[in-house]
């Protein structure tokens, strides 16, 4: 209706760019179920910038920003690709859950190991310049 990028939609991408990732370091869904365990979000937290308008091209990226026993904190940078203008900024908490039980599991060492931390943000905008 406002011809804008409706917010249900930033959350997609982040899902969408969060299993993109995790498959590119080797845990993917088929992964996850062969050792029955996976994550669950805990909380989002999305800022927007700026408008994304129908029609525009943009470029989204995620990082982990820690691990605790039984959690993850993911972050996510969207920004326009004509101008790298950036559109918005978000974090999911991510909780690491046994399949069956459905409650909290310790984060195995071999899935840490997959992920580089990236505990400084400046790292990652540093592909605005």
């Amino acid at each position: 209706m406002q011809g804008h990028v409706n917010n249900t939609r930033y959350v997609a991408w982040m899902q969408d760019v969060a299993v993109a990732h995790s498959t590119a370091q080797g845990w993917g869904m088929d992964r996850y179920v062969a050792e029955g365990a996976g994550w669950v979000v805990r909380q989002h937290t999305i800022t927007y910038k700026r408008p994304c308008f129908l029609g525009e091209t943009i470029t989204a990226c995620t990082w982990i920003a820690t691990f605790s026993p039984r959690q993850s904190a993911r972050k996510y940078l969207f920004w326009r690709a004509a101008d790298k203008v950036v559109l918005a900024e978000a974090e999911t908490q991510w909780v690491f859950i046994d399949l069956k039980s459905g409650r909290p599991s310790k984060v195995p060492q071999t899935l840490r190991e997959a992920f580089e931390l990236v505990e400084d943000e400046a790292e990652v905008k540093r592909v605005l310049e």
